[in-house]
């Protein structure tokens, strides 16, 4: 277990950096945090440290926090989190930002490989699947070194409907949705309990609004960003647990970016969302069977994202 880890964060001026710094230090094995960003910034991430510094004052926390805009102040970082890159707007697909924000990570990935190659790099920016791939390619780390946000808040996102509906607390509620962080994400039915009964076996099951809460959960982050402009306190929060899982060497099974090969029916070779064993020594995919339902869409979910990284990819080299 990691007792006293530092923890990097890239693309600390914007809104979801910001936060996450703020949800990070509330870990109890954090003592560092370094808020990066780019040169010109250097104001506004004074401002920003200072303001935690102050926030951590009033809370008791002690925490080293620092700010620079140099990378190669990373060095020996225990975790880096990515969230630099154009975000989001109104009416904008994640996959329309791909190789812009490509550009952005691919170089950030680069140095960070070699200043603190021994680093888990947690990946935000959108989107977020073909981003892990460029990470991995550019950082030269290891597969279980290298992962993305994916589908992990999307599966909260889901479990939070699910109980609502159902009428309980939402720790009865275990699901999770592999694929795309996007349009052709694809929820587990088969794998969906409620307080350990596996959900098609209650009755209530066959009135469940399937498709409107699946479209609720796609839906979800547009709507946030259409009513105030970005998504801030979810990703902020799931990547704190995220990070918090690493750190603790918690061994959950979350269902995060990640690369696979054939873990699940032998569909691989790209980074998509899939439950994996999350751990101090980072990610580790978990080989699981579906429905067949389930086998089709996801097949088809990783077609789309392993071709859309292979463009971007290809692009990148030109």
């Amino acid at each position: 277990m990691v007792i006293m880890a530092k923890v990097t964060i890239i693309g600390a001026t914007g809104n979801v950096g910001m936060f996450a710094a703020h949800a990070i230090s509330a870990i109890p094995h954090v003592s560092d945090i370094l808020l990066y960003g780019r040169e010109g910034r250097e104001s506004l991430l004074q401002g920003i440290t200072q303001d935690l510094i102050d926030s951590f004052a009033a809370r008791g926390t002690d925490i080293e926090t620092s700010w620079t805009t140099n990378l190669n102040d990373a060095s020996g970082s225990d975790i880096v989190v990515i969230t630099a890159g154009e975000p989001r707007k109104a009416g904008q697909d994640r996959l329309d930002l791909a190789l812009g924000n490509a550009k952005i990570i691919a170089p950030i990935a680069r140095t960070i490989g070699s200043v603190a190659p021994e680093t888990k790099i947690l990946m935000v920016t959108n989107p977020v699947d073909v981003m892990t791939s460029v990470a991995l390619k550019y950082s030269g780390l290891k597969p279980n070194q290298v992962f993305g946000l994916g589908t992990h808040l999307d599966s909260m996102r889901l479990k939070s409907l699910i109980a609502a509906y159902f009428r309980v607390h939402v720790s009865e509620v275990h699901t999770r949705i592999i694929g795309e962080h996007g349009d052709s994400m694809v929820p587990l039915w088969s794998a969906t309990t409620i307080g350990g009964i596996k959900i098609s076996n209650l009755p209530e099951f066959s009135h469940l609004p399937v498709q409107d809460i699946i479209n609720s959960v796609k839906c979800s982050g547009q709507l946030i960003i259409q009513n105030k402009g970005s998504t801030v306190y979810g990703p902020g929060e799931a990547i704190a647990s995220l990070v918090r899982t690493v750190l603790g060497d918690e061994n959950r099974i979350l269902t995060v970016c990640t690369y696979i090969k054939t873990e699940v029916h032998g569909i691989g070779d790209v980074c998509i969302g899939v439950p994996a064993r999350v751990n101090v020594n980072g990610v580790f995919p978990v080989t699981i069977r579906l429905d067949e339902s389930e086998v089709i869409a996801f097949r088809e979910s990783v077609e789309k994202i392993r071709g859309n990284t292979r463009k971007v990819l290809d692009a990148l080299e030109e």
